[in-house]
């Protein structure tokens, strides 16, 4: 993808490791506004690890990381919240005991101007975003652990979304739910999209990447071993640079062909 803007976020030659293992290696990463890209790999290939540091929750060793071309300071979940970047895990962390509106604005509820909750408030905030998301959505007041997992996902990108997010960071949004939700999560996705949010597709599905991603960027052994539009690369392609860390030696006769 072509973009004559500076990307939302780079990550510039970033490192870490933990004594003497290095578990990312100078690693850079971009994303533009209106951009999925994929972080793909194996279980232990680096990517959790540099979603990590770009989320706040875990200091590189080395390298920087700058948003909208300005160098940036991430120390914490919530700095990176503050700069636009959000995360949605794949346990999505909510609580189950609570509502939607008091899952929504956890951590950074409402309050009348007497300090007290402003659960009124809270109620019509969420249901506004939340049915932008997805207009059928009710039962606003009962408890989450009620609800099917692609309304907690929902949930989870509303809160996102609410806080006027830039970057989001998606974990396997689609682990463990059925076609029917499945298919609800990628016309989010798609809506985000259009929204100008850049989002990072951590995903091990290559249907749903190959279907919402613009771009991939595998990781093997903690380096970033091919970064292709989506169009340029087969799934074969893509999982050959999982396993090995390198495309099929056919690749560039197929690209000339």
């Amino acid at each position: 993808m072509q973009n004559a803007q500076p990307p939302l976020v780079e990550m510039r030659h970033i490192s870490k490791h933990f004594g003497g293992l290095q578990a990312v290696k100078d690693v850079s990463l971009s994303l533009h506004a209106g951009e999925v890209v994929g972080v793909l790999g194996h279980n232990g290939a680096g990517k959790s690890c540099l979603m990590r540091i770009l989320s706040g929750a875990m200091a590189a060793s080395s390298g920087e990381i700058r948003l909208g071309g300005e160098a940036v300071d991430i120390p914490t979940p919530s700095a990176a919240r503050e700069l636009g970047i959000e995360t949605i895990y794949q346990t999505l962390a909510l609580a189950d005991h609570l509502d939607a509106p008091a899952n929504l604005f956890l951590g950074r509820e409402l309050k009348t101007r007497f300090g007290n909750l402003d659960k009124k408030r809270m109620l019509r905030e969420a249901e506004a975003v939340l049915h932008r998301l997805n207009p059928n959505f009710k039962n606003l007041t009962v408890p989450v652990s009620a609800m099917s997992g692609g309304q907690r996902q929902v949930i989870a990108i509303a809160r996102a979304i609410y806080f006027d997010v830039k970057v989001l960071i998606m974990d396997e949004p689609t682990a463990a739910l059925g076609p029917s939700e499945t298919e609800m999560v990628s016309g989010l996705v798609e809506k985000l999209r259009a929204d100008g949010i850049g989002i990072l597709l951590v995903c091990h599905d290559m249907h749903d990447v190959f279907r919402l991603c613009d771009r991939v960027m595998v990781m093997n052994n903690g380096r970033n071993v091919g970064d292709y539009a989506i169009e340029q690369v087969s799934k074969d392609d893509v999982l050959s640079l999982i396993i090995k860390g390198e495309l099929p030696a056919d690749w560039s006769d197929r690209r000339a062909a």
